[in-house]
């Protein structure tokens, strides 16, 4: 077994996509016979719940397609012909669609999602559809009516949530990326528990049409995958303007691609002010993730970055807020789901609330219920104002607080998580105790910032270590450079051996 991978990886599934989409170009490969070794990978790895559906007949035929247009010279992108998946929140047209939950059991949609049409604009194959927590309600990918996914690293820890199966795909060596979403740290708790690169943009960067909503105004389409290079090409394919989704924005995309080698990106650590928030290294965080996030931080000050201490003094208020306010999106958004318009129904012939309440409380698991009940609570007449107008309130103020950050500083580094990946089943009984995995992600959703997870070494156990990067509102450009400038400091240092590098 190779370090920074959690099993021995066959060539080509080793590979990065342009490692791979060279050989491709060569003729050394075809992308039949890539999407194949996925297939069989996925199969091999069915025991860590990756996948909710394959579809093998789609995926070979679009490989089919993609080795065509190559040979005609007609090559649409660096993504032709390259297998990536999607979490099963994403509209596909004539592909069952769940949200892992059996309220939408049978569900196939008539039209695709945009992210997903704009991976496909270009070439990609898609494998299929990706586990996750119910309708993304969660921290450890246990919340899915279809099973448990499983950490690649250890199958008894958990591989992180709610887009626990796109990360367990790319670390399991199944796709060569995914796309999640992320209300409050769904792509990057889960890249941090399975070493991968995860990314969360700018609100309104990438669209949201046929995406199923869990939290409106937080919901956030983003990539995983095995490197920044990796994960910056496919955001780079999904970002953009789209009318069809009122909150996306109406900006052109930066070019998110990389150029040059090592040296000239570690020259973007060179006199960049990096911020150390004081709030993200208290009480709470794991001594062995503190270890590897200051490792990782000094070596970004040895290649010449300023490390700056900076507070965000609201961050204790951060979880209170992002689930009042998480919940009570969920409980107006789910209101859809009542057995007439489309999914499962449940009995209930008597009478049409008989019907709607059967439906519901067959098809939502115990999370989605309680995040429910929640969020109708802190919505309901005399409780509105006391609960979700006031968390509207202290959200204000941190978007303030990261206004005054960026003031001073140009990025801001923590730890992704406080942990590396506990125990399935470890918190399933401790909702509170689940909740707080996500302490030092929600902030970045509640102000809509671009936020990126990459590894920066092993626990004890061999468990990977996250580090987050956190830039201002559009700066993705400037978020990739500098993850890519660290991704190279931390391998120099030798903190982190990527065995895709």
């Amino acid at each position: 077994m190779r370090a920074g991978v959690p099993f021995d990886l066959a060539e080509p599934l080793g590979a990065t996509i342009s490692e791979v989409a060279a050989r491709l170009d060569s003729g050394e490969l075809s992308s039949v016979e890539l999407t194949r070794l996925c297939l069989q990978r996925a199969e091999a790895t069915a025991s860590l719940g990756a996948f909710i559906h394959i579809d093998e007949d789609g995926a070979l035929s679009a490989a089919a397609l993609a080795d065509s247009r190559r040979a005609a010279g007609a090559k649409k992108s660096q993504l032709d012909g390259i297998p990536v998946a999607v979490k099963d929140i994403f509209l596909t047209k004539g592909i069952p669609t769940t949200c892992a939950s059996r309220i939408l059991h049978g569900y196939v949609p008539p039209y695709s999602a945009t992210a997903v049409d704009r991976l496909c604009d270009v070439g990609a194959v898609s494998l299929g559809k990706l586990n996750m927590d119910e309708f993304a309600m969660g921290s450890s990918n246990e919340h899915s009516a279809v099973g448990v996914a499983k950490n690649p690293w250890n199958e008894a820890r958990v591989p992180g949530g709610s887009s626990g199966g796109s990360a367990v795909a790319v670390a399991g060596g199944a796709a060569f990326g995914t796309l999640g979403t992320d209300t409050g740290g769904s792509i990057r708790q889960p890249a941090s528990f399975c070493g991968v690169v995860g990314i969360k943009p700018t609100y309104g960067r990438v669209s949201r049409y046929g995406v199923i909503a869990f939290a409106s105004s937080l919901d956030q389409v983003g990539p995983l995958a095995r490197c920044v290079d990796d994960a910056a090409l496919l955001l780079e394919v999904v970002a953009g303007f789209d009318p069809a989704d009122s909150t996306s924005a109406n900006r052109g995309v930066p070019d998110l691609t990389a150029r040059g080698g090592a040296e000239s990106r570690l020259d973007a650590l060179r006199g960049l002010k990096l911020g150390v928030p004081k709030e993200y290294f208290a009480a709470g965080l794991d001594g062995e993730v503190r270890s590897a996030v200051d490792a990782a931080m000094k070596s970004c000050s040895d290649a010449g970055a300023e490390l700056v201490e900076i507070s965000l003094p609201h961050t204790d208020y951060a979880i209170a807020t992002y689930y009042l306010i998480a919940t009570a999106e969920a409980s107006s958004n789910l209101a859809r789901y009542d057995g007439v318009r489309y999914g499962a129904r449940s009995g209930g012939d008597e009478s049409l609330g008989q019907m709607y309440g059967l439906t519901r409380d067959r098809g939502f698991g115990p999370e989605v219920k309680r995040r429910i009940m929640l969020g109708t609570y802190a919505l309901s007449a005399g409780y509105y104002d006391a609960y979700y107008r006031k968390a509207q309130q202290v959200r204000t103020l941190l978007k303030r607080d990261f206004a005054a950050a960026f003031a001073q500083v140009d990025a801001i580094v923590t730890p992704t998580t406080a942990t590396t990946a506990f125990s399935i089943g470890e918190r399933e009984h401790d909702p509170v105790s689940m909740y707080l995995s996500d302490v030092f992600t929600v902030s970045a959703n509640l102000a809509g910032l671009p936020a990126l997870s990459m590894p920066c070494g092993q626990d004890t156990s061999g468990l990977p270590i996250g580090i987050q990067l956190m830039a201002n509102h559009w700066r993705e450009a400037e978020l990739l450079s500098t993850a890519r400038a660290l991704e190279v400091a931390l391998l120099d240092a030798s903190q982190w051996v990527y065995p895709w590098s």
